[in-house]
């Protein structure tokens, strides 16, 4: 007898018609299979009923993003024959398949060659406050980032501003209060690419001023200093990203990064 399939999408079945499955059998499969895992375990029964094919539940054990998962699932969709069943249960990180012995295997062997434990680096940044070339002071930062994955570190105060005043229920005046975070801030990623470690960062200093506004005594005046690109990196070796001027000073900043491989 001639067979017959149909595909219901990335996240759907494909059920191979043919001598085992009539049409209107298959049609009513589909129809009762709930979602999420209970399609999962509809898949199980029906391909518990066919001649020669098993059901495997496939785990995968290193993938934290869902775009990653669904990857390695559309490989496996890709390298099987289209008669194979599958079905992707994000919330258990499983995939659900059934078909021959052969295809179960295949299954096994792109889940086991992708399904990889991810490095993970420390990266490290200096700020160090120079005048001239004079080394006056150094900060350290250092944050764990896992390729693919953005890391955020912040290190600082918050400072009170009066904004306002105002009358309170007992017309005592009441000053209006906001706050200013200031400090370091960092974002990095990484991605390993065939030309190295590229890091993405986005590094922010901020400070409260010696001088004032002069719109109040409450009032201060606060420095920042932001950092924004991509670079390669190589383990072990510090790479400067930037250089910060003082206004009318030959004092400066620099930003320097150093990333090492976790063991």
């Amino acid at each position: 007898m001639t067979s017959r399939r149909t595909n219901a999408g990335l996240f759907g079945t494909t059920l191979a018609l043919g001598s085992v499955l009539s049409l209107s059998t298959a049609a009513q499969s589909i129809a009762a299979q709930p979602q999420a895992a209970g399609k999962a375990e509809a898949q199980a029964a029906a391909c518990s009923n066919l001649t020669n094919e098993t059901f495997r539940t496939l785990y995968l054990h290193h993938m934290t993003q869902m775009n990653e998962a669904n990857e390695i699932y559309t490989a496996i969709r890709a390298m099987l024959p289209p008669y194979v069943r599958s079905f992707f249960v994000p919330s258990q990180m499983a995939i659900e398949i059934c078909g021959v012995p052969e295809n179960i295997a295949s299954a096994e062997r792109i889940v086991k060659d992708l399904d990889r434990p991810k490095k993970a680096y420390r990266v490290t940044y200096t700020v160090s406050e120079m005048d001239g070339a004079r080394r006056l002071s150094s900060q350290h930062f250092s944050l764990i980032v896992a390729p693919g994955q953005n890391s955020t570190l912040k290190q600082g105060s918050r400072v009170p501003i009066v904004t306002g005043s105002f009358n309170d229920k007992s017309a005592t005046q009441q000053n209006a209060v906001s706050y200013v975070d200031v400090g370091m801030n960092f974002d990095a990623a990484l991605d390993e690419t065939a030309e190295g470690i590229r890091l993405r960062t986005s590094a922010e200093q901020s400070s409260i001023a010696e001088e004032r506004s002069g719109l109040g005594p409450q009032d201060p005046v606060v420095r920042q200093a932001s950092f924004k690109g991509t670079s390669f990196l190589t383990p072990g070796k510090p790479l400067k990203l930037g250089t910060f001027d003082y206004p009318d000073s030959t004092r400066h900043l620099e930003l320097e990064v150093i990333m090492d491989p976790l063991p």
